[in-house]
């Protein structure tokens, strides 16, 4: 059986050492080396670099668990156990020298997430969670907010770059809360967003198309907060990133109703 609280120690070092690489290496980041993967969505030598460090460590540290990256790195089969990676959550940010941007890494099982952390680099803030424990910032214990009042709800919104797709939710989404909740934001690093759930900052985010990868660390961690997550419906495969709504629990039915009426 794994010792989850073991193994979280040793994913916070790595996650706070590669972020200090990412730190390091946008002091002089060249943006003639960034890639267009596709339509606005961007990666660069310094994701590529940083996922590498990452599964070489993490294969170390579980050698029998297989990876779901977000730049490809790794082997995902029929392991038991599996890393959900990404080596850097916020590469628009990045790239414009912009927080915040984030550093996230998850393990599940096959049936639930064990083991969530994210190293947010730009103001140096590690969030971590394992199974059955409490949810931790800098080691200081966390928890959501007690905000049940959409008039006051700070929300943050993500727009994925699949806007094609997307475009009709996000302008009725901005339609049904701008003027009806406390506030709205964009911040473009969904990782570290959902830990600001976490943390008490954000009451909700609301995005879909997003990869595993975006959400499994911040899931659990605000989940262990006291959160609640799922998918626009108000089930479970929200794992997939399809559809992601994150929140503090007590606004959570309320949102349901404003994403159904979403337009497909």
């Amino acid at each position: 059986m794994l010792d989850l609280e073991i193994i979280t120690d040793k994913v916070r070092e790595l996650a706070v050492k590669t972020g200090a690489f990412l730190r390091e290496e946008r002091i002089s980041f060249n943006r003639d080396r960034v890639e267009e993967k596709n339509s606005h969505d961007y990666v660069s030598y310094v994701d590529k670099e940083s996922e590498r460090r990452i599964v070489a460590r993490l294969s170390e540290i579980l050698p029998e668990a297989g990876f779901i990256a977000e730049e490809g790195s790794g082997y995902h089969g029929e392991e038991e156990y599996c890393w959900v990676v990404d080596p850097l959550d916020g590469t628009t940010n990045y790239i414009h020298n912009t927080a915040p941007y984030c550093v996230s890494i998850a393990l599940r099982n096959k049936k639930e997430l064990l083991i969530g952390v994210v190293y947010e680099v730009c103001r140096d803030e590690c969030y971590w969670a394992w199974k059955g424990s409490k949810a931790y910032l800098n080691g200081e214990e966390i928890h959501v907010s007690d905000v049940c009042n959409m008039d006051t709800a700070f929300i943050a919104l993500g727009f994925p770059y699949n806007y094609k797709v997307y475009k009709p939710m996000a302008l009725r989404l901005v339609q049904e809360l701008y003027g009806n909740v406390g506030g709205l934001r964009l911040q473009g690093a969904a990782a570290a967003e959902i830990c600001y759930i976490a943390a008490g900052r954000f009451e909700a985010r609301i995005e879909s198309n997003l990869g595993p990868w975006d959400i499994a660390a911040g899931a659990l961690i605000l989940m262990q907060a006291g959160g609640k997550v799922s998918d626009f419906e108000g089930g479970d495969t929200f794992y997939s990133g399809h559809q992601v709504l994150a929140t503090n629990g007590k606004l959570h039915n309320e949102l349901l109703k404003v994403v159904k009426q979403r337009v497909d």
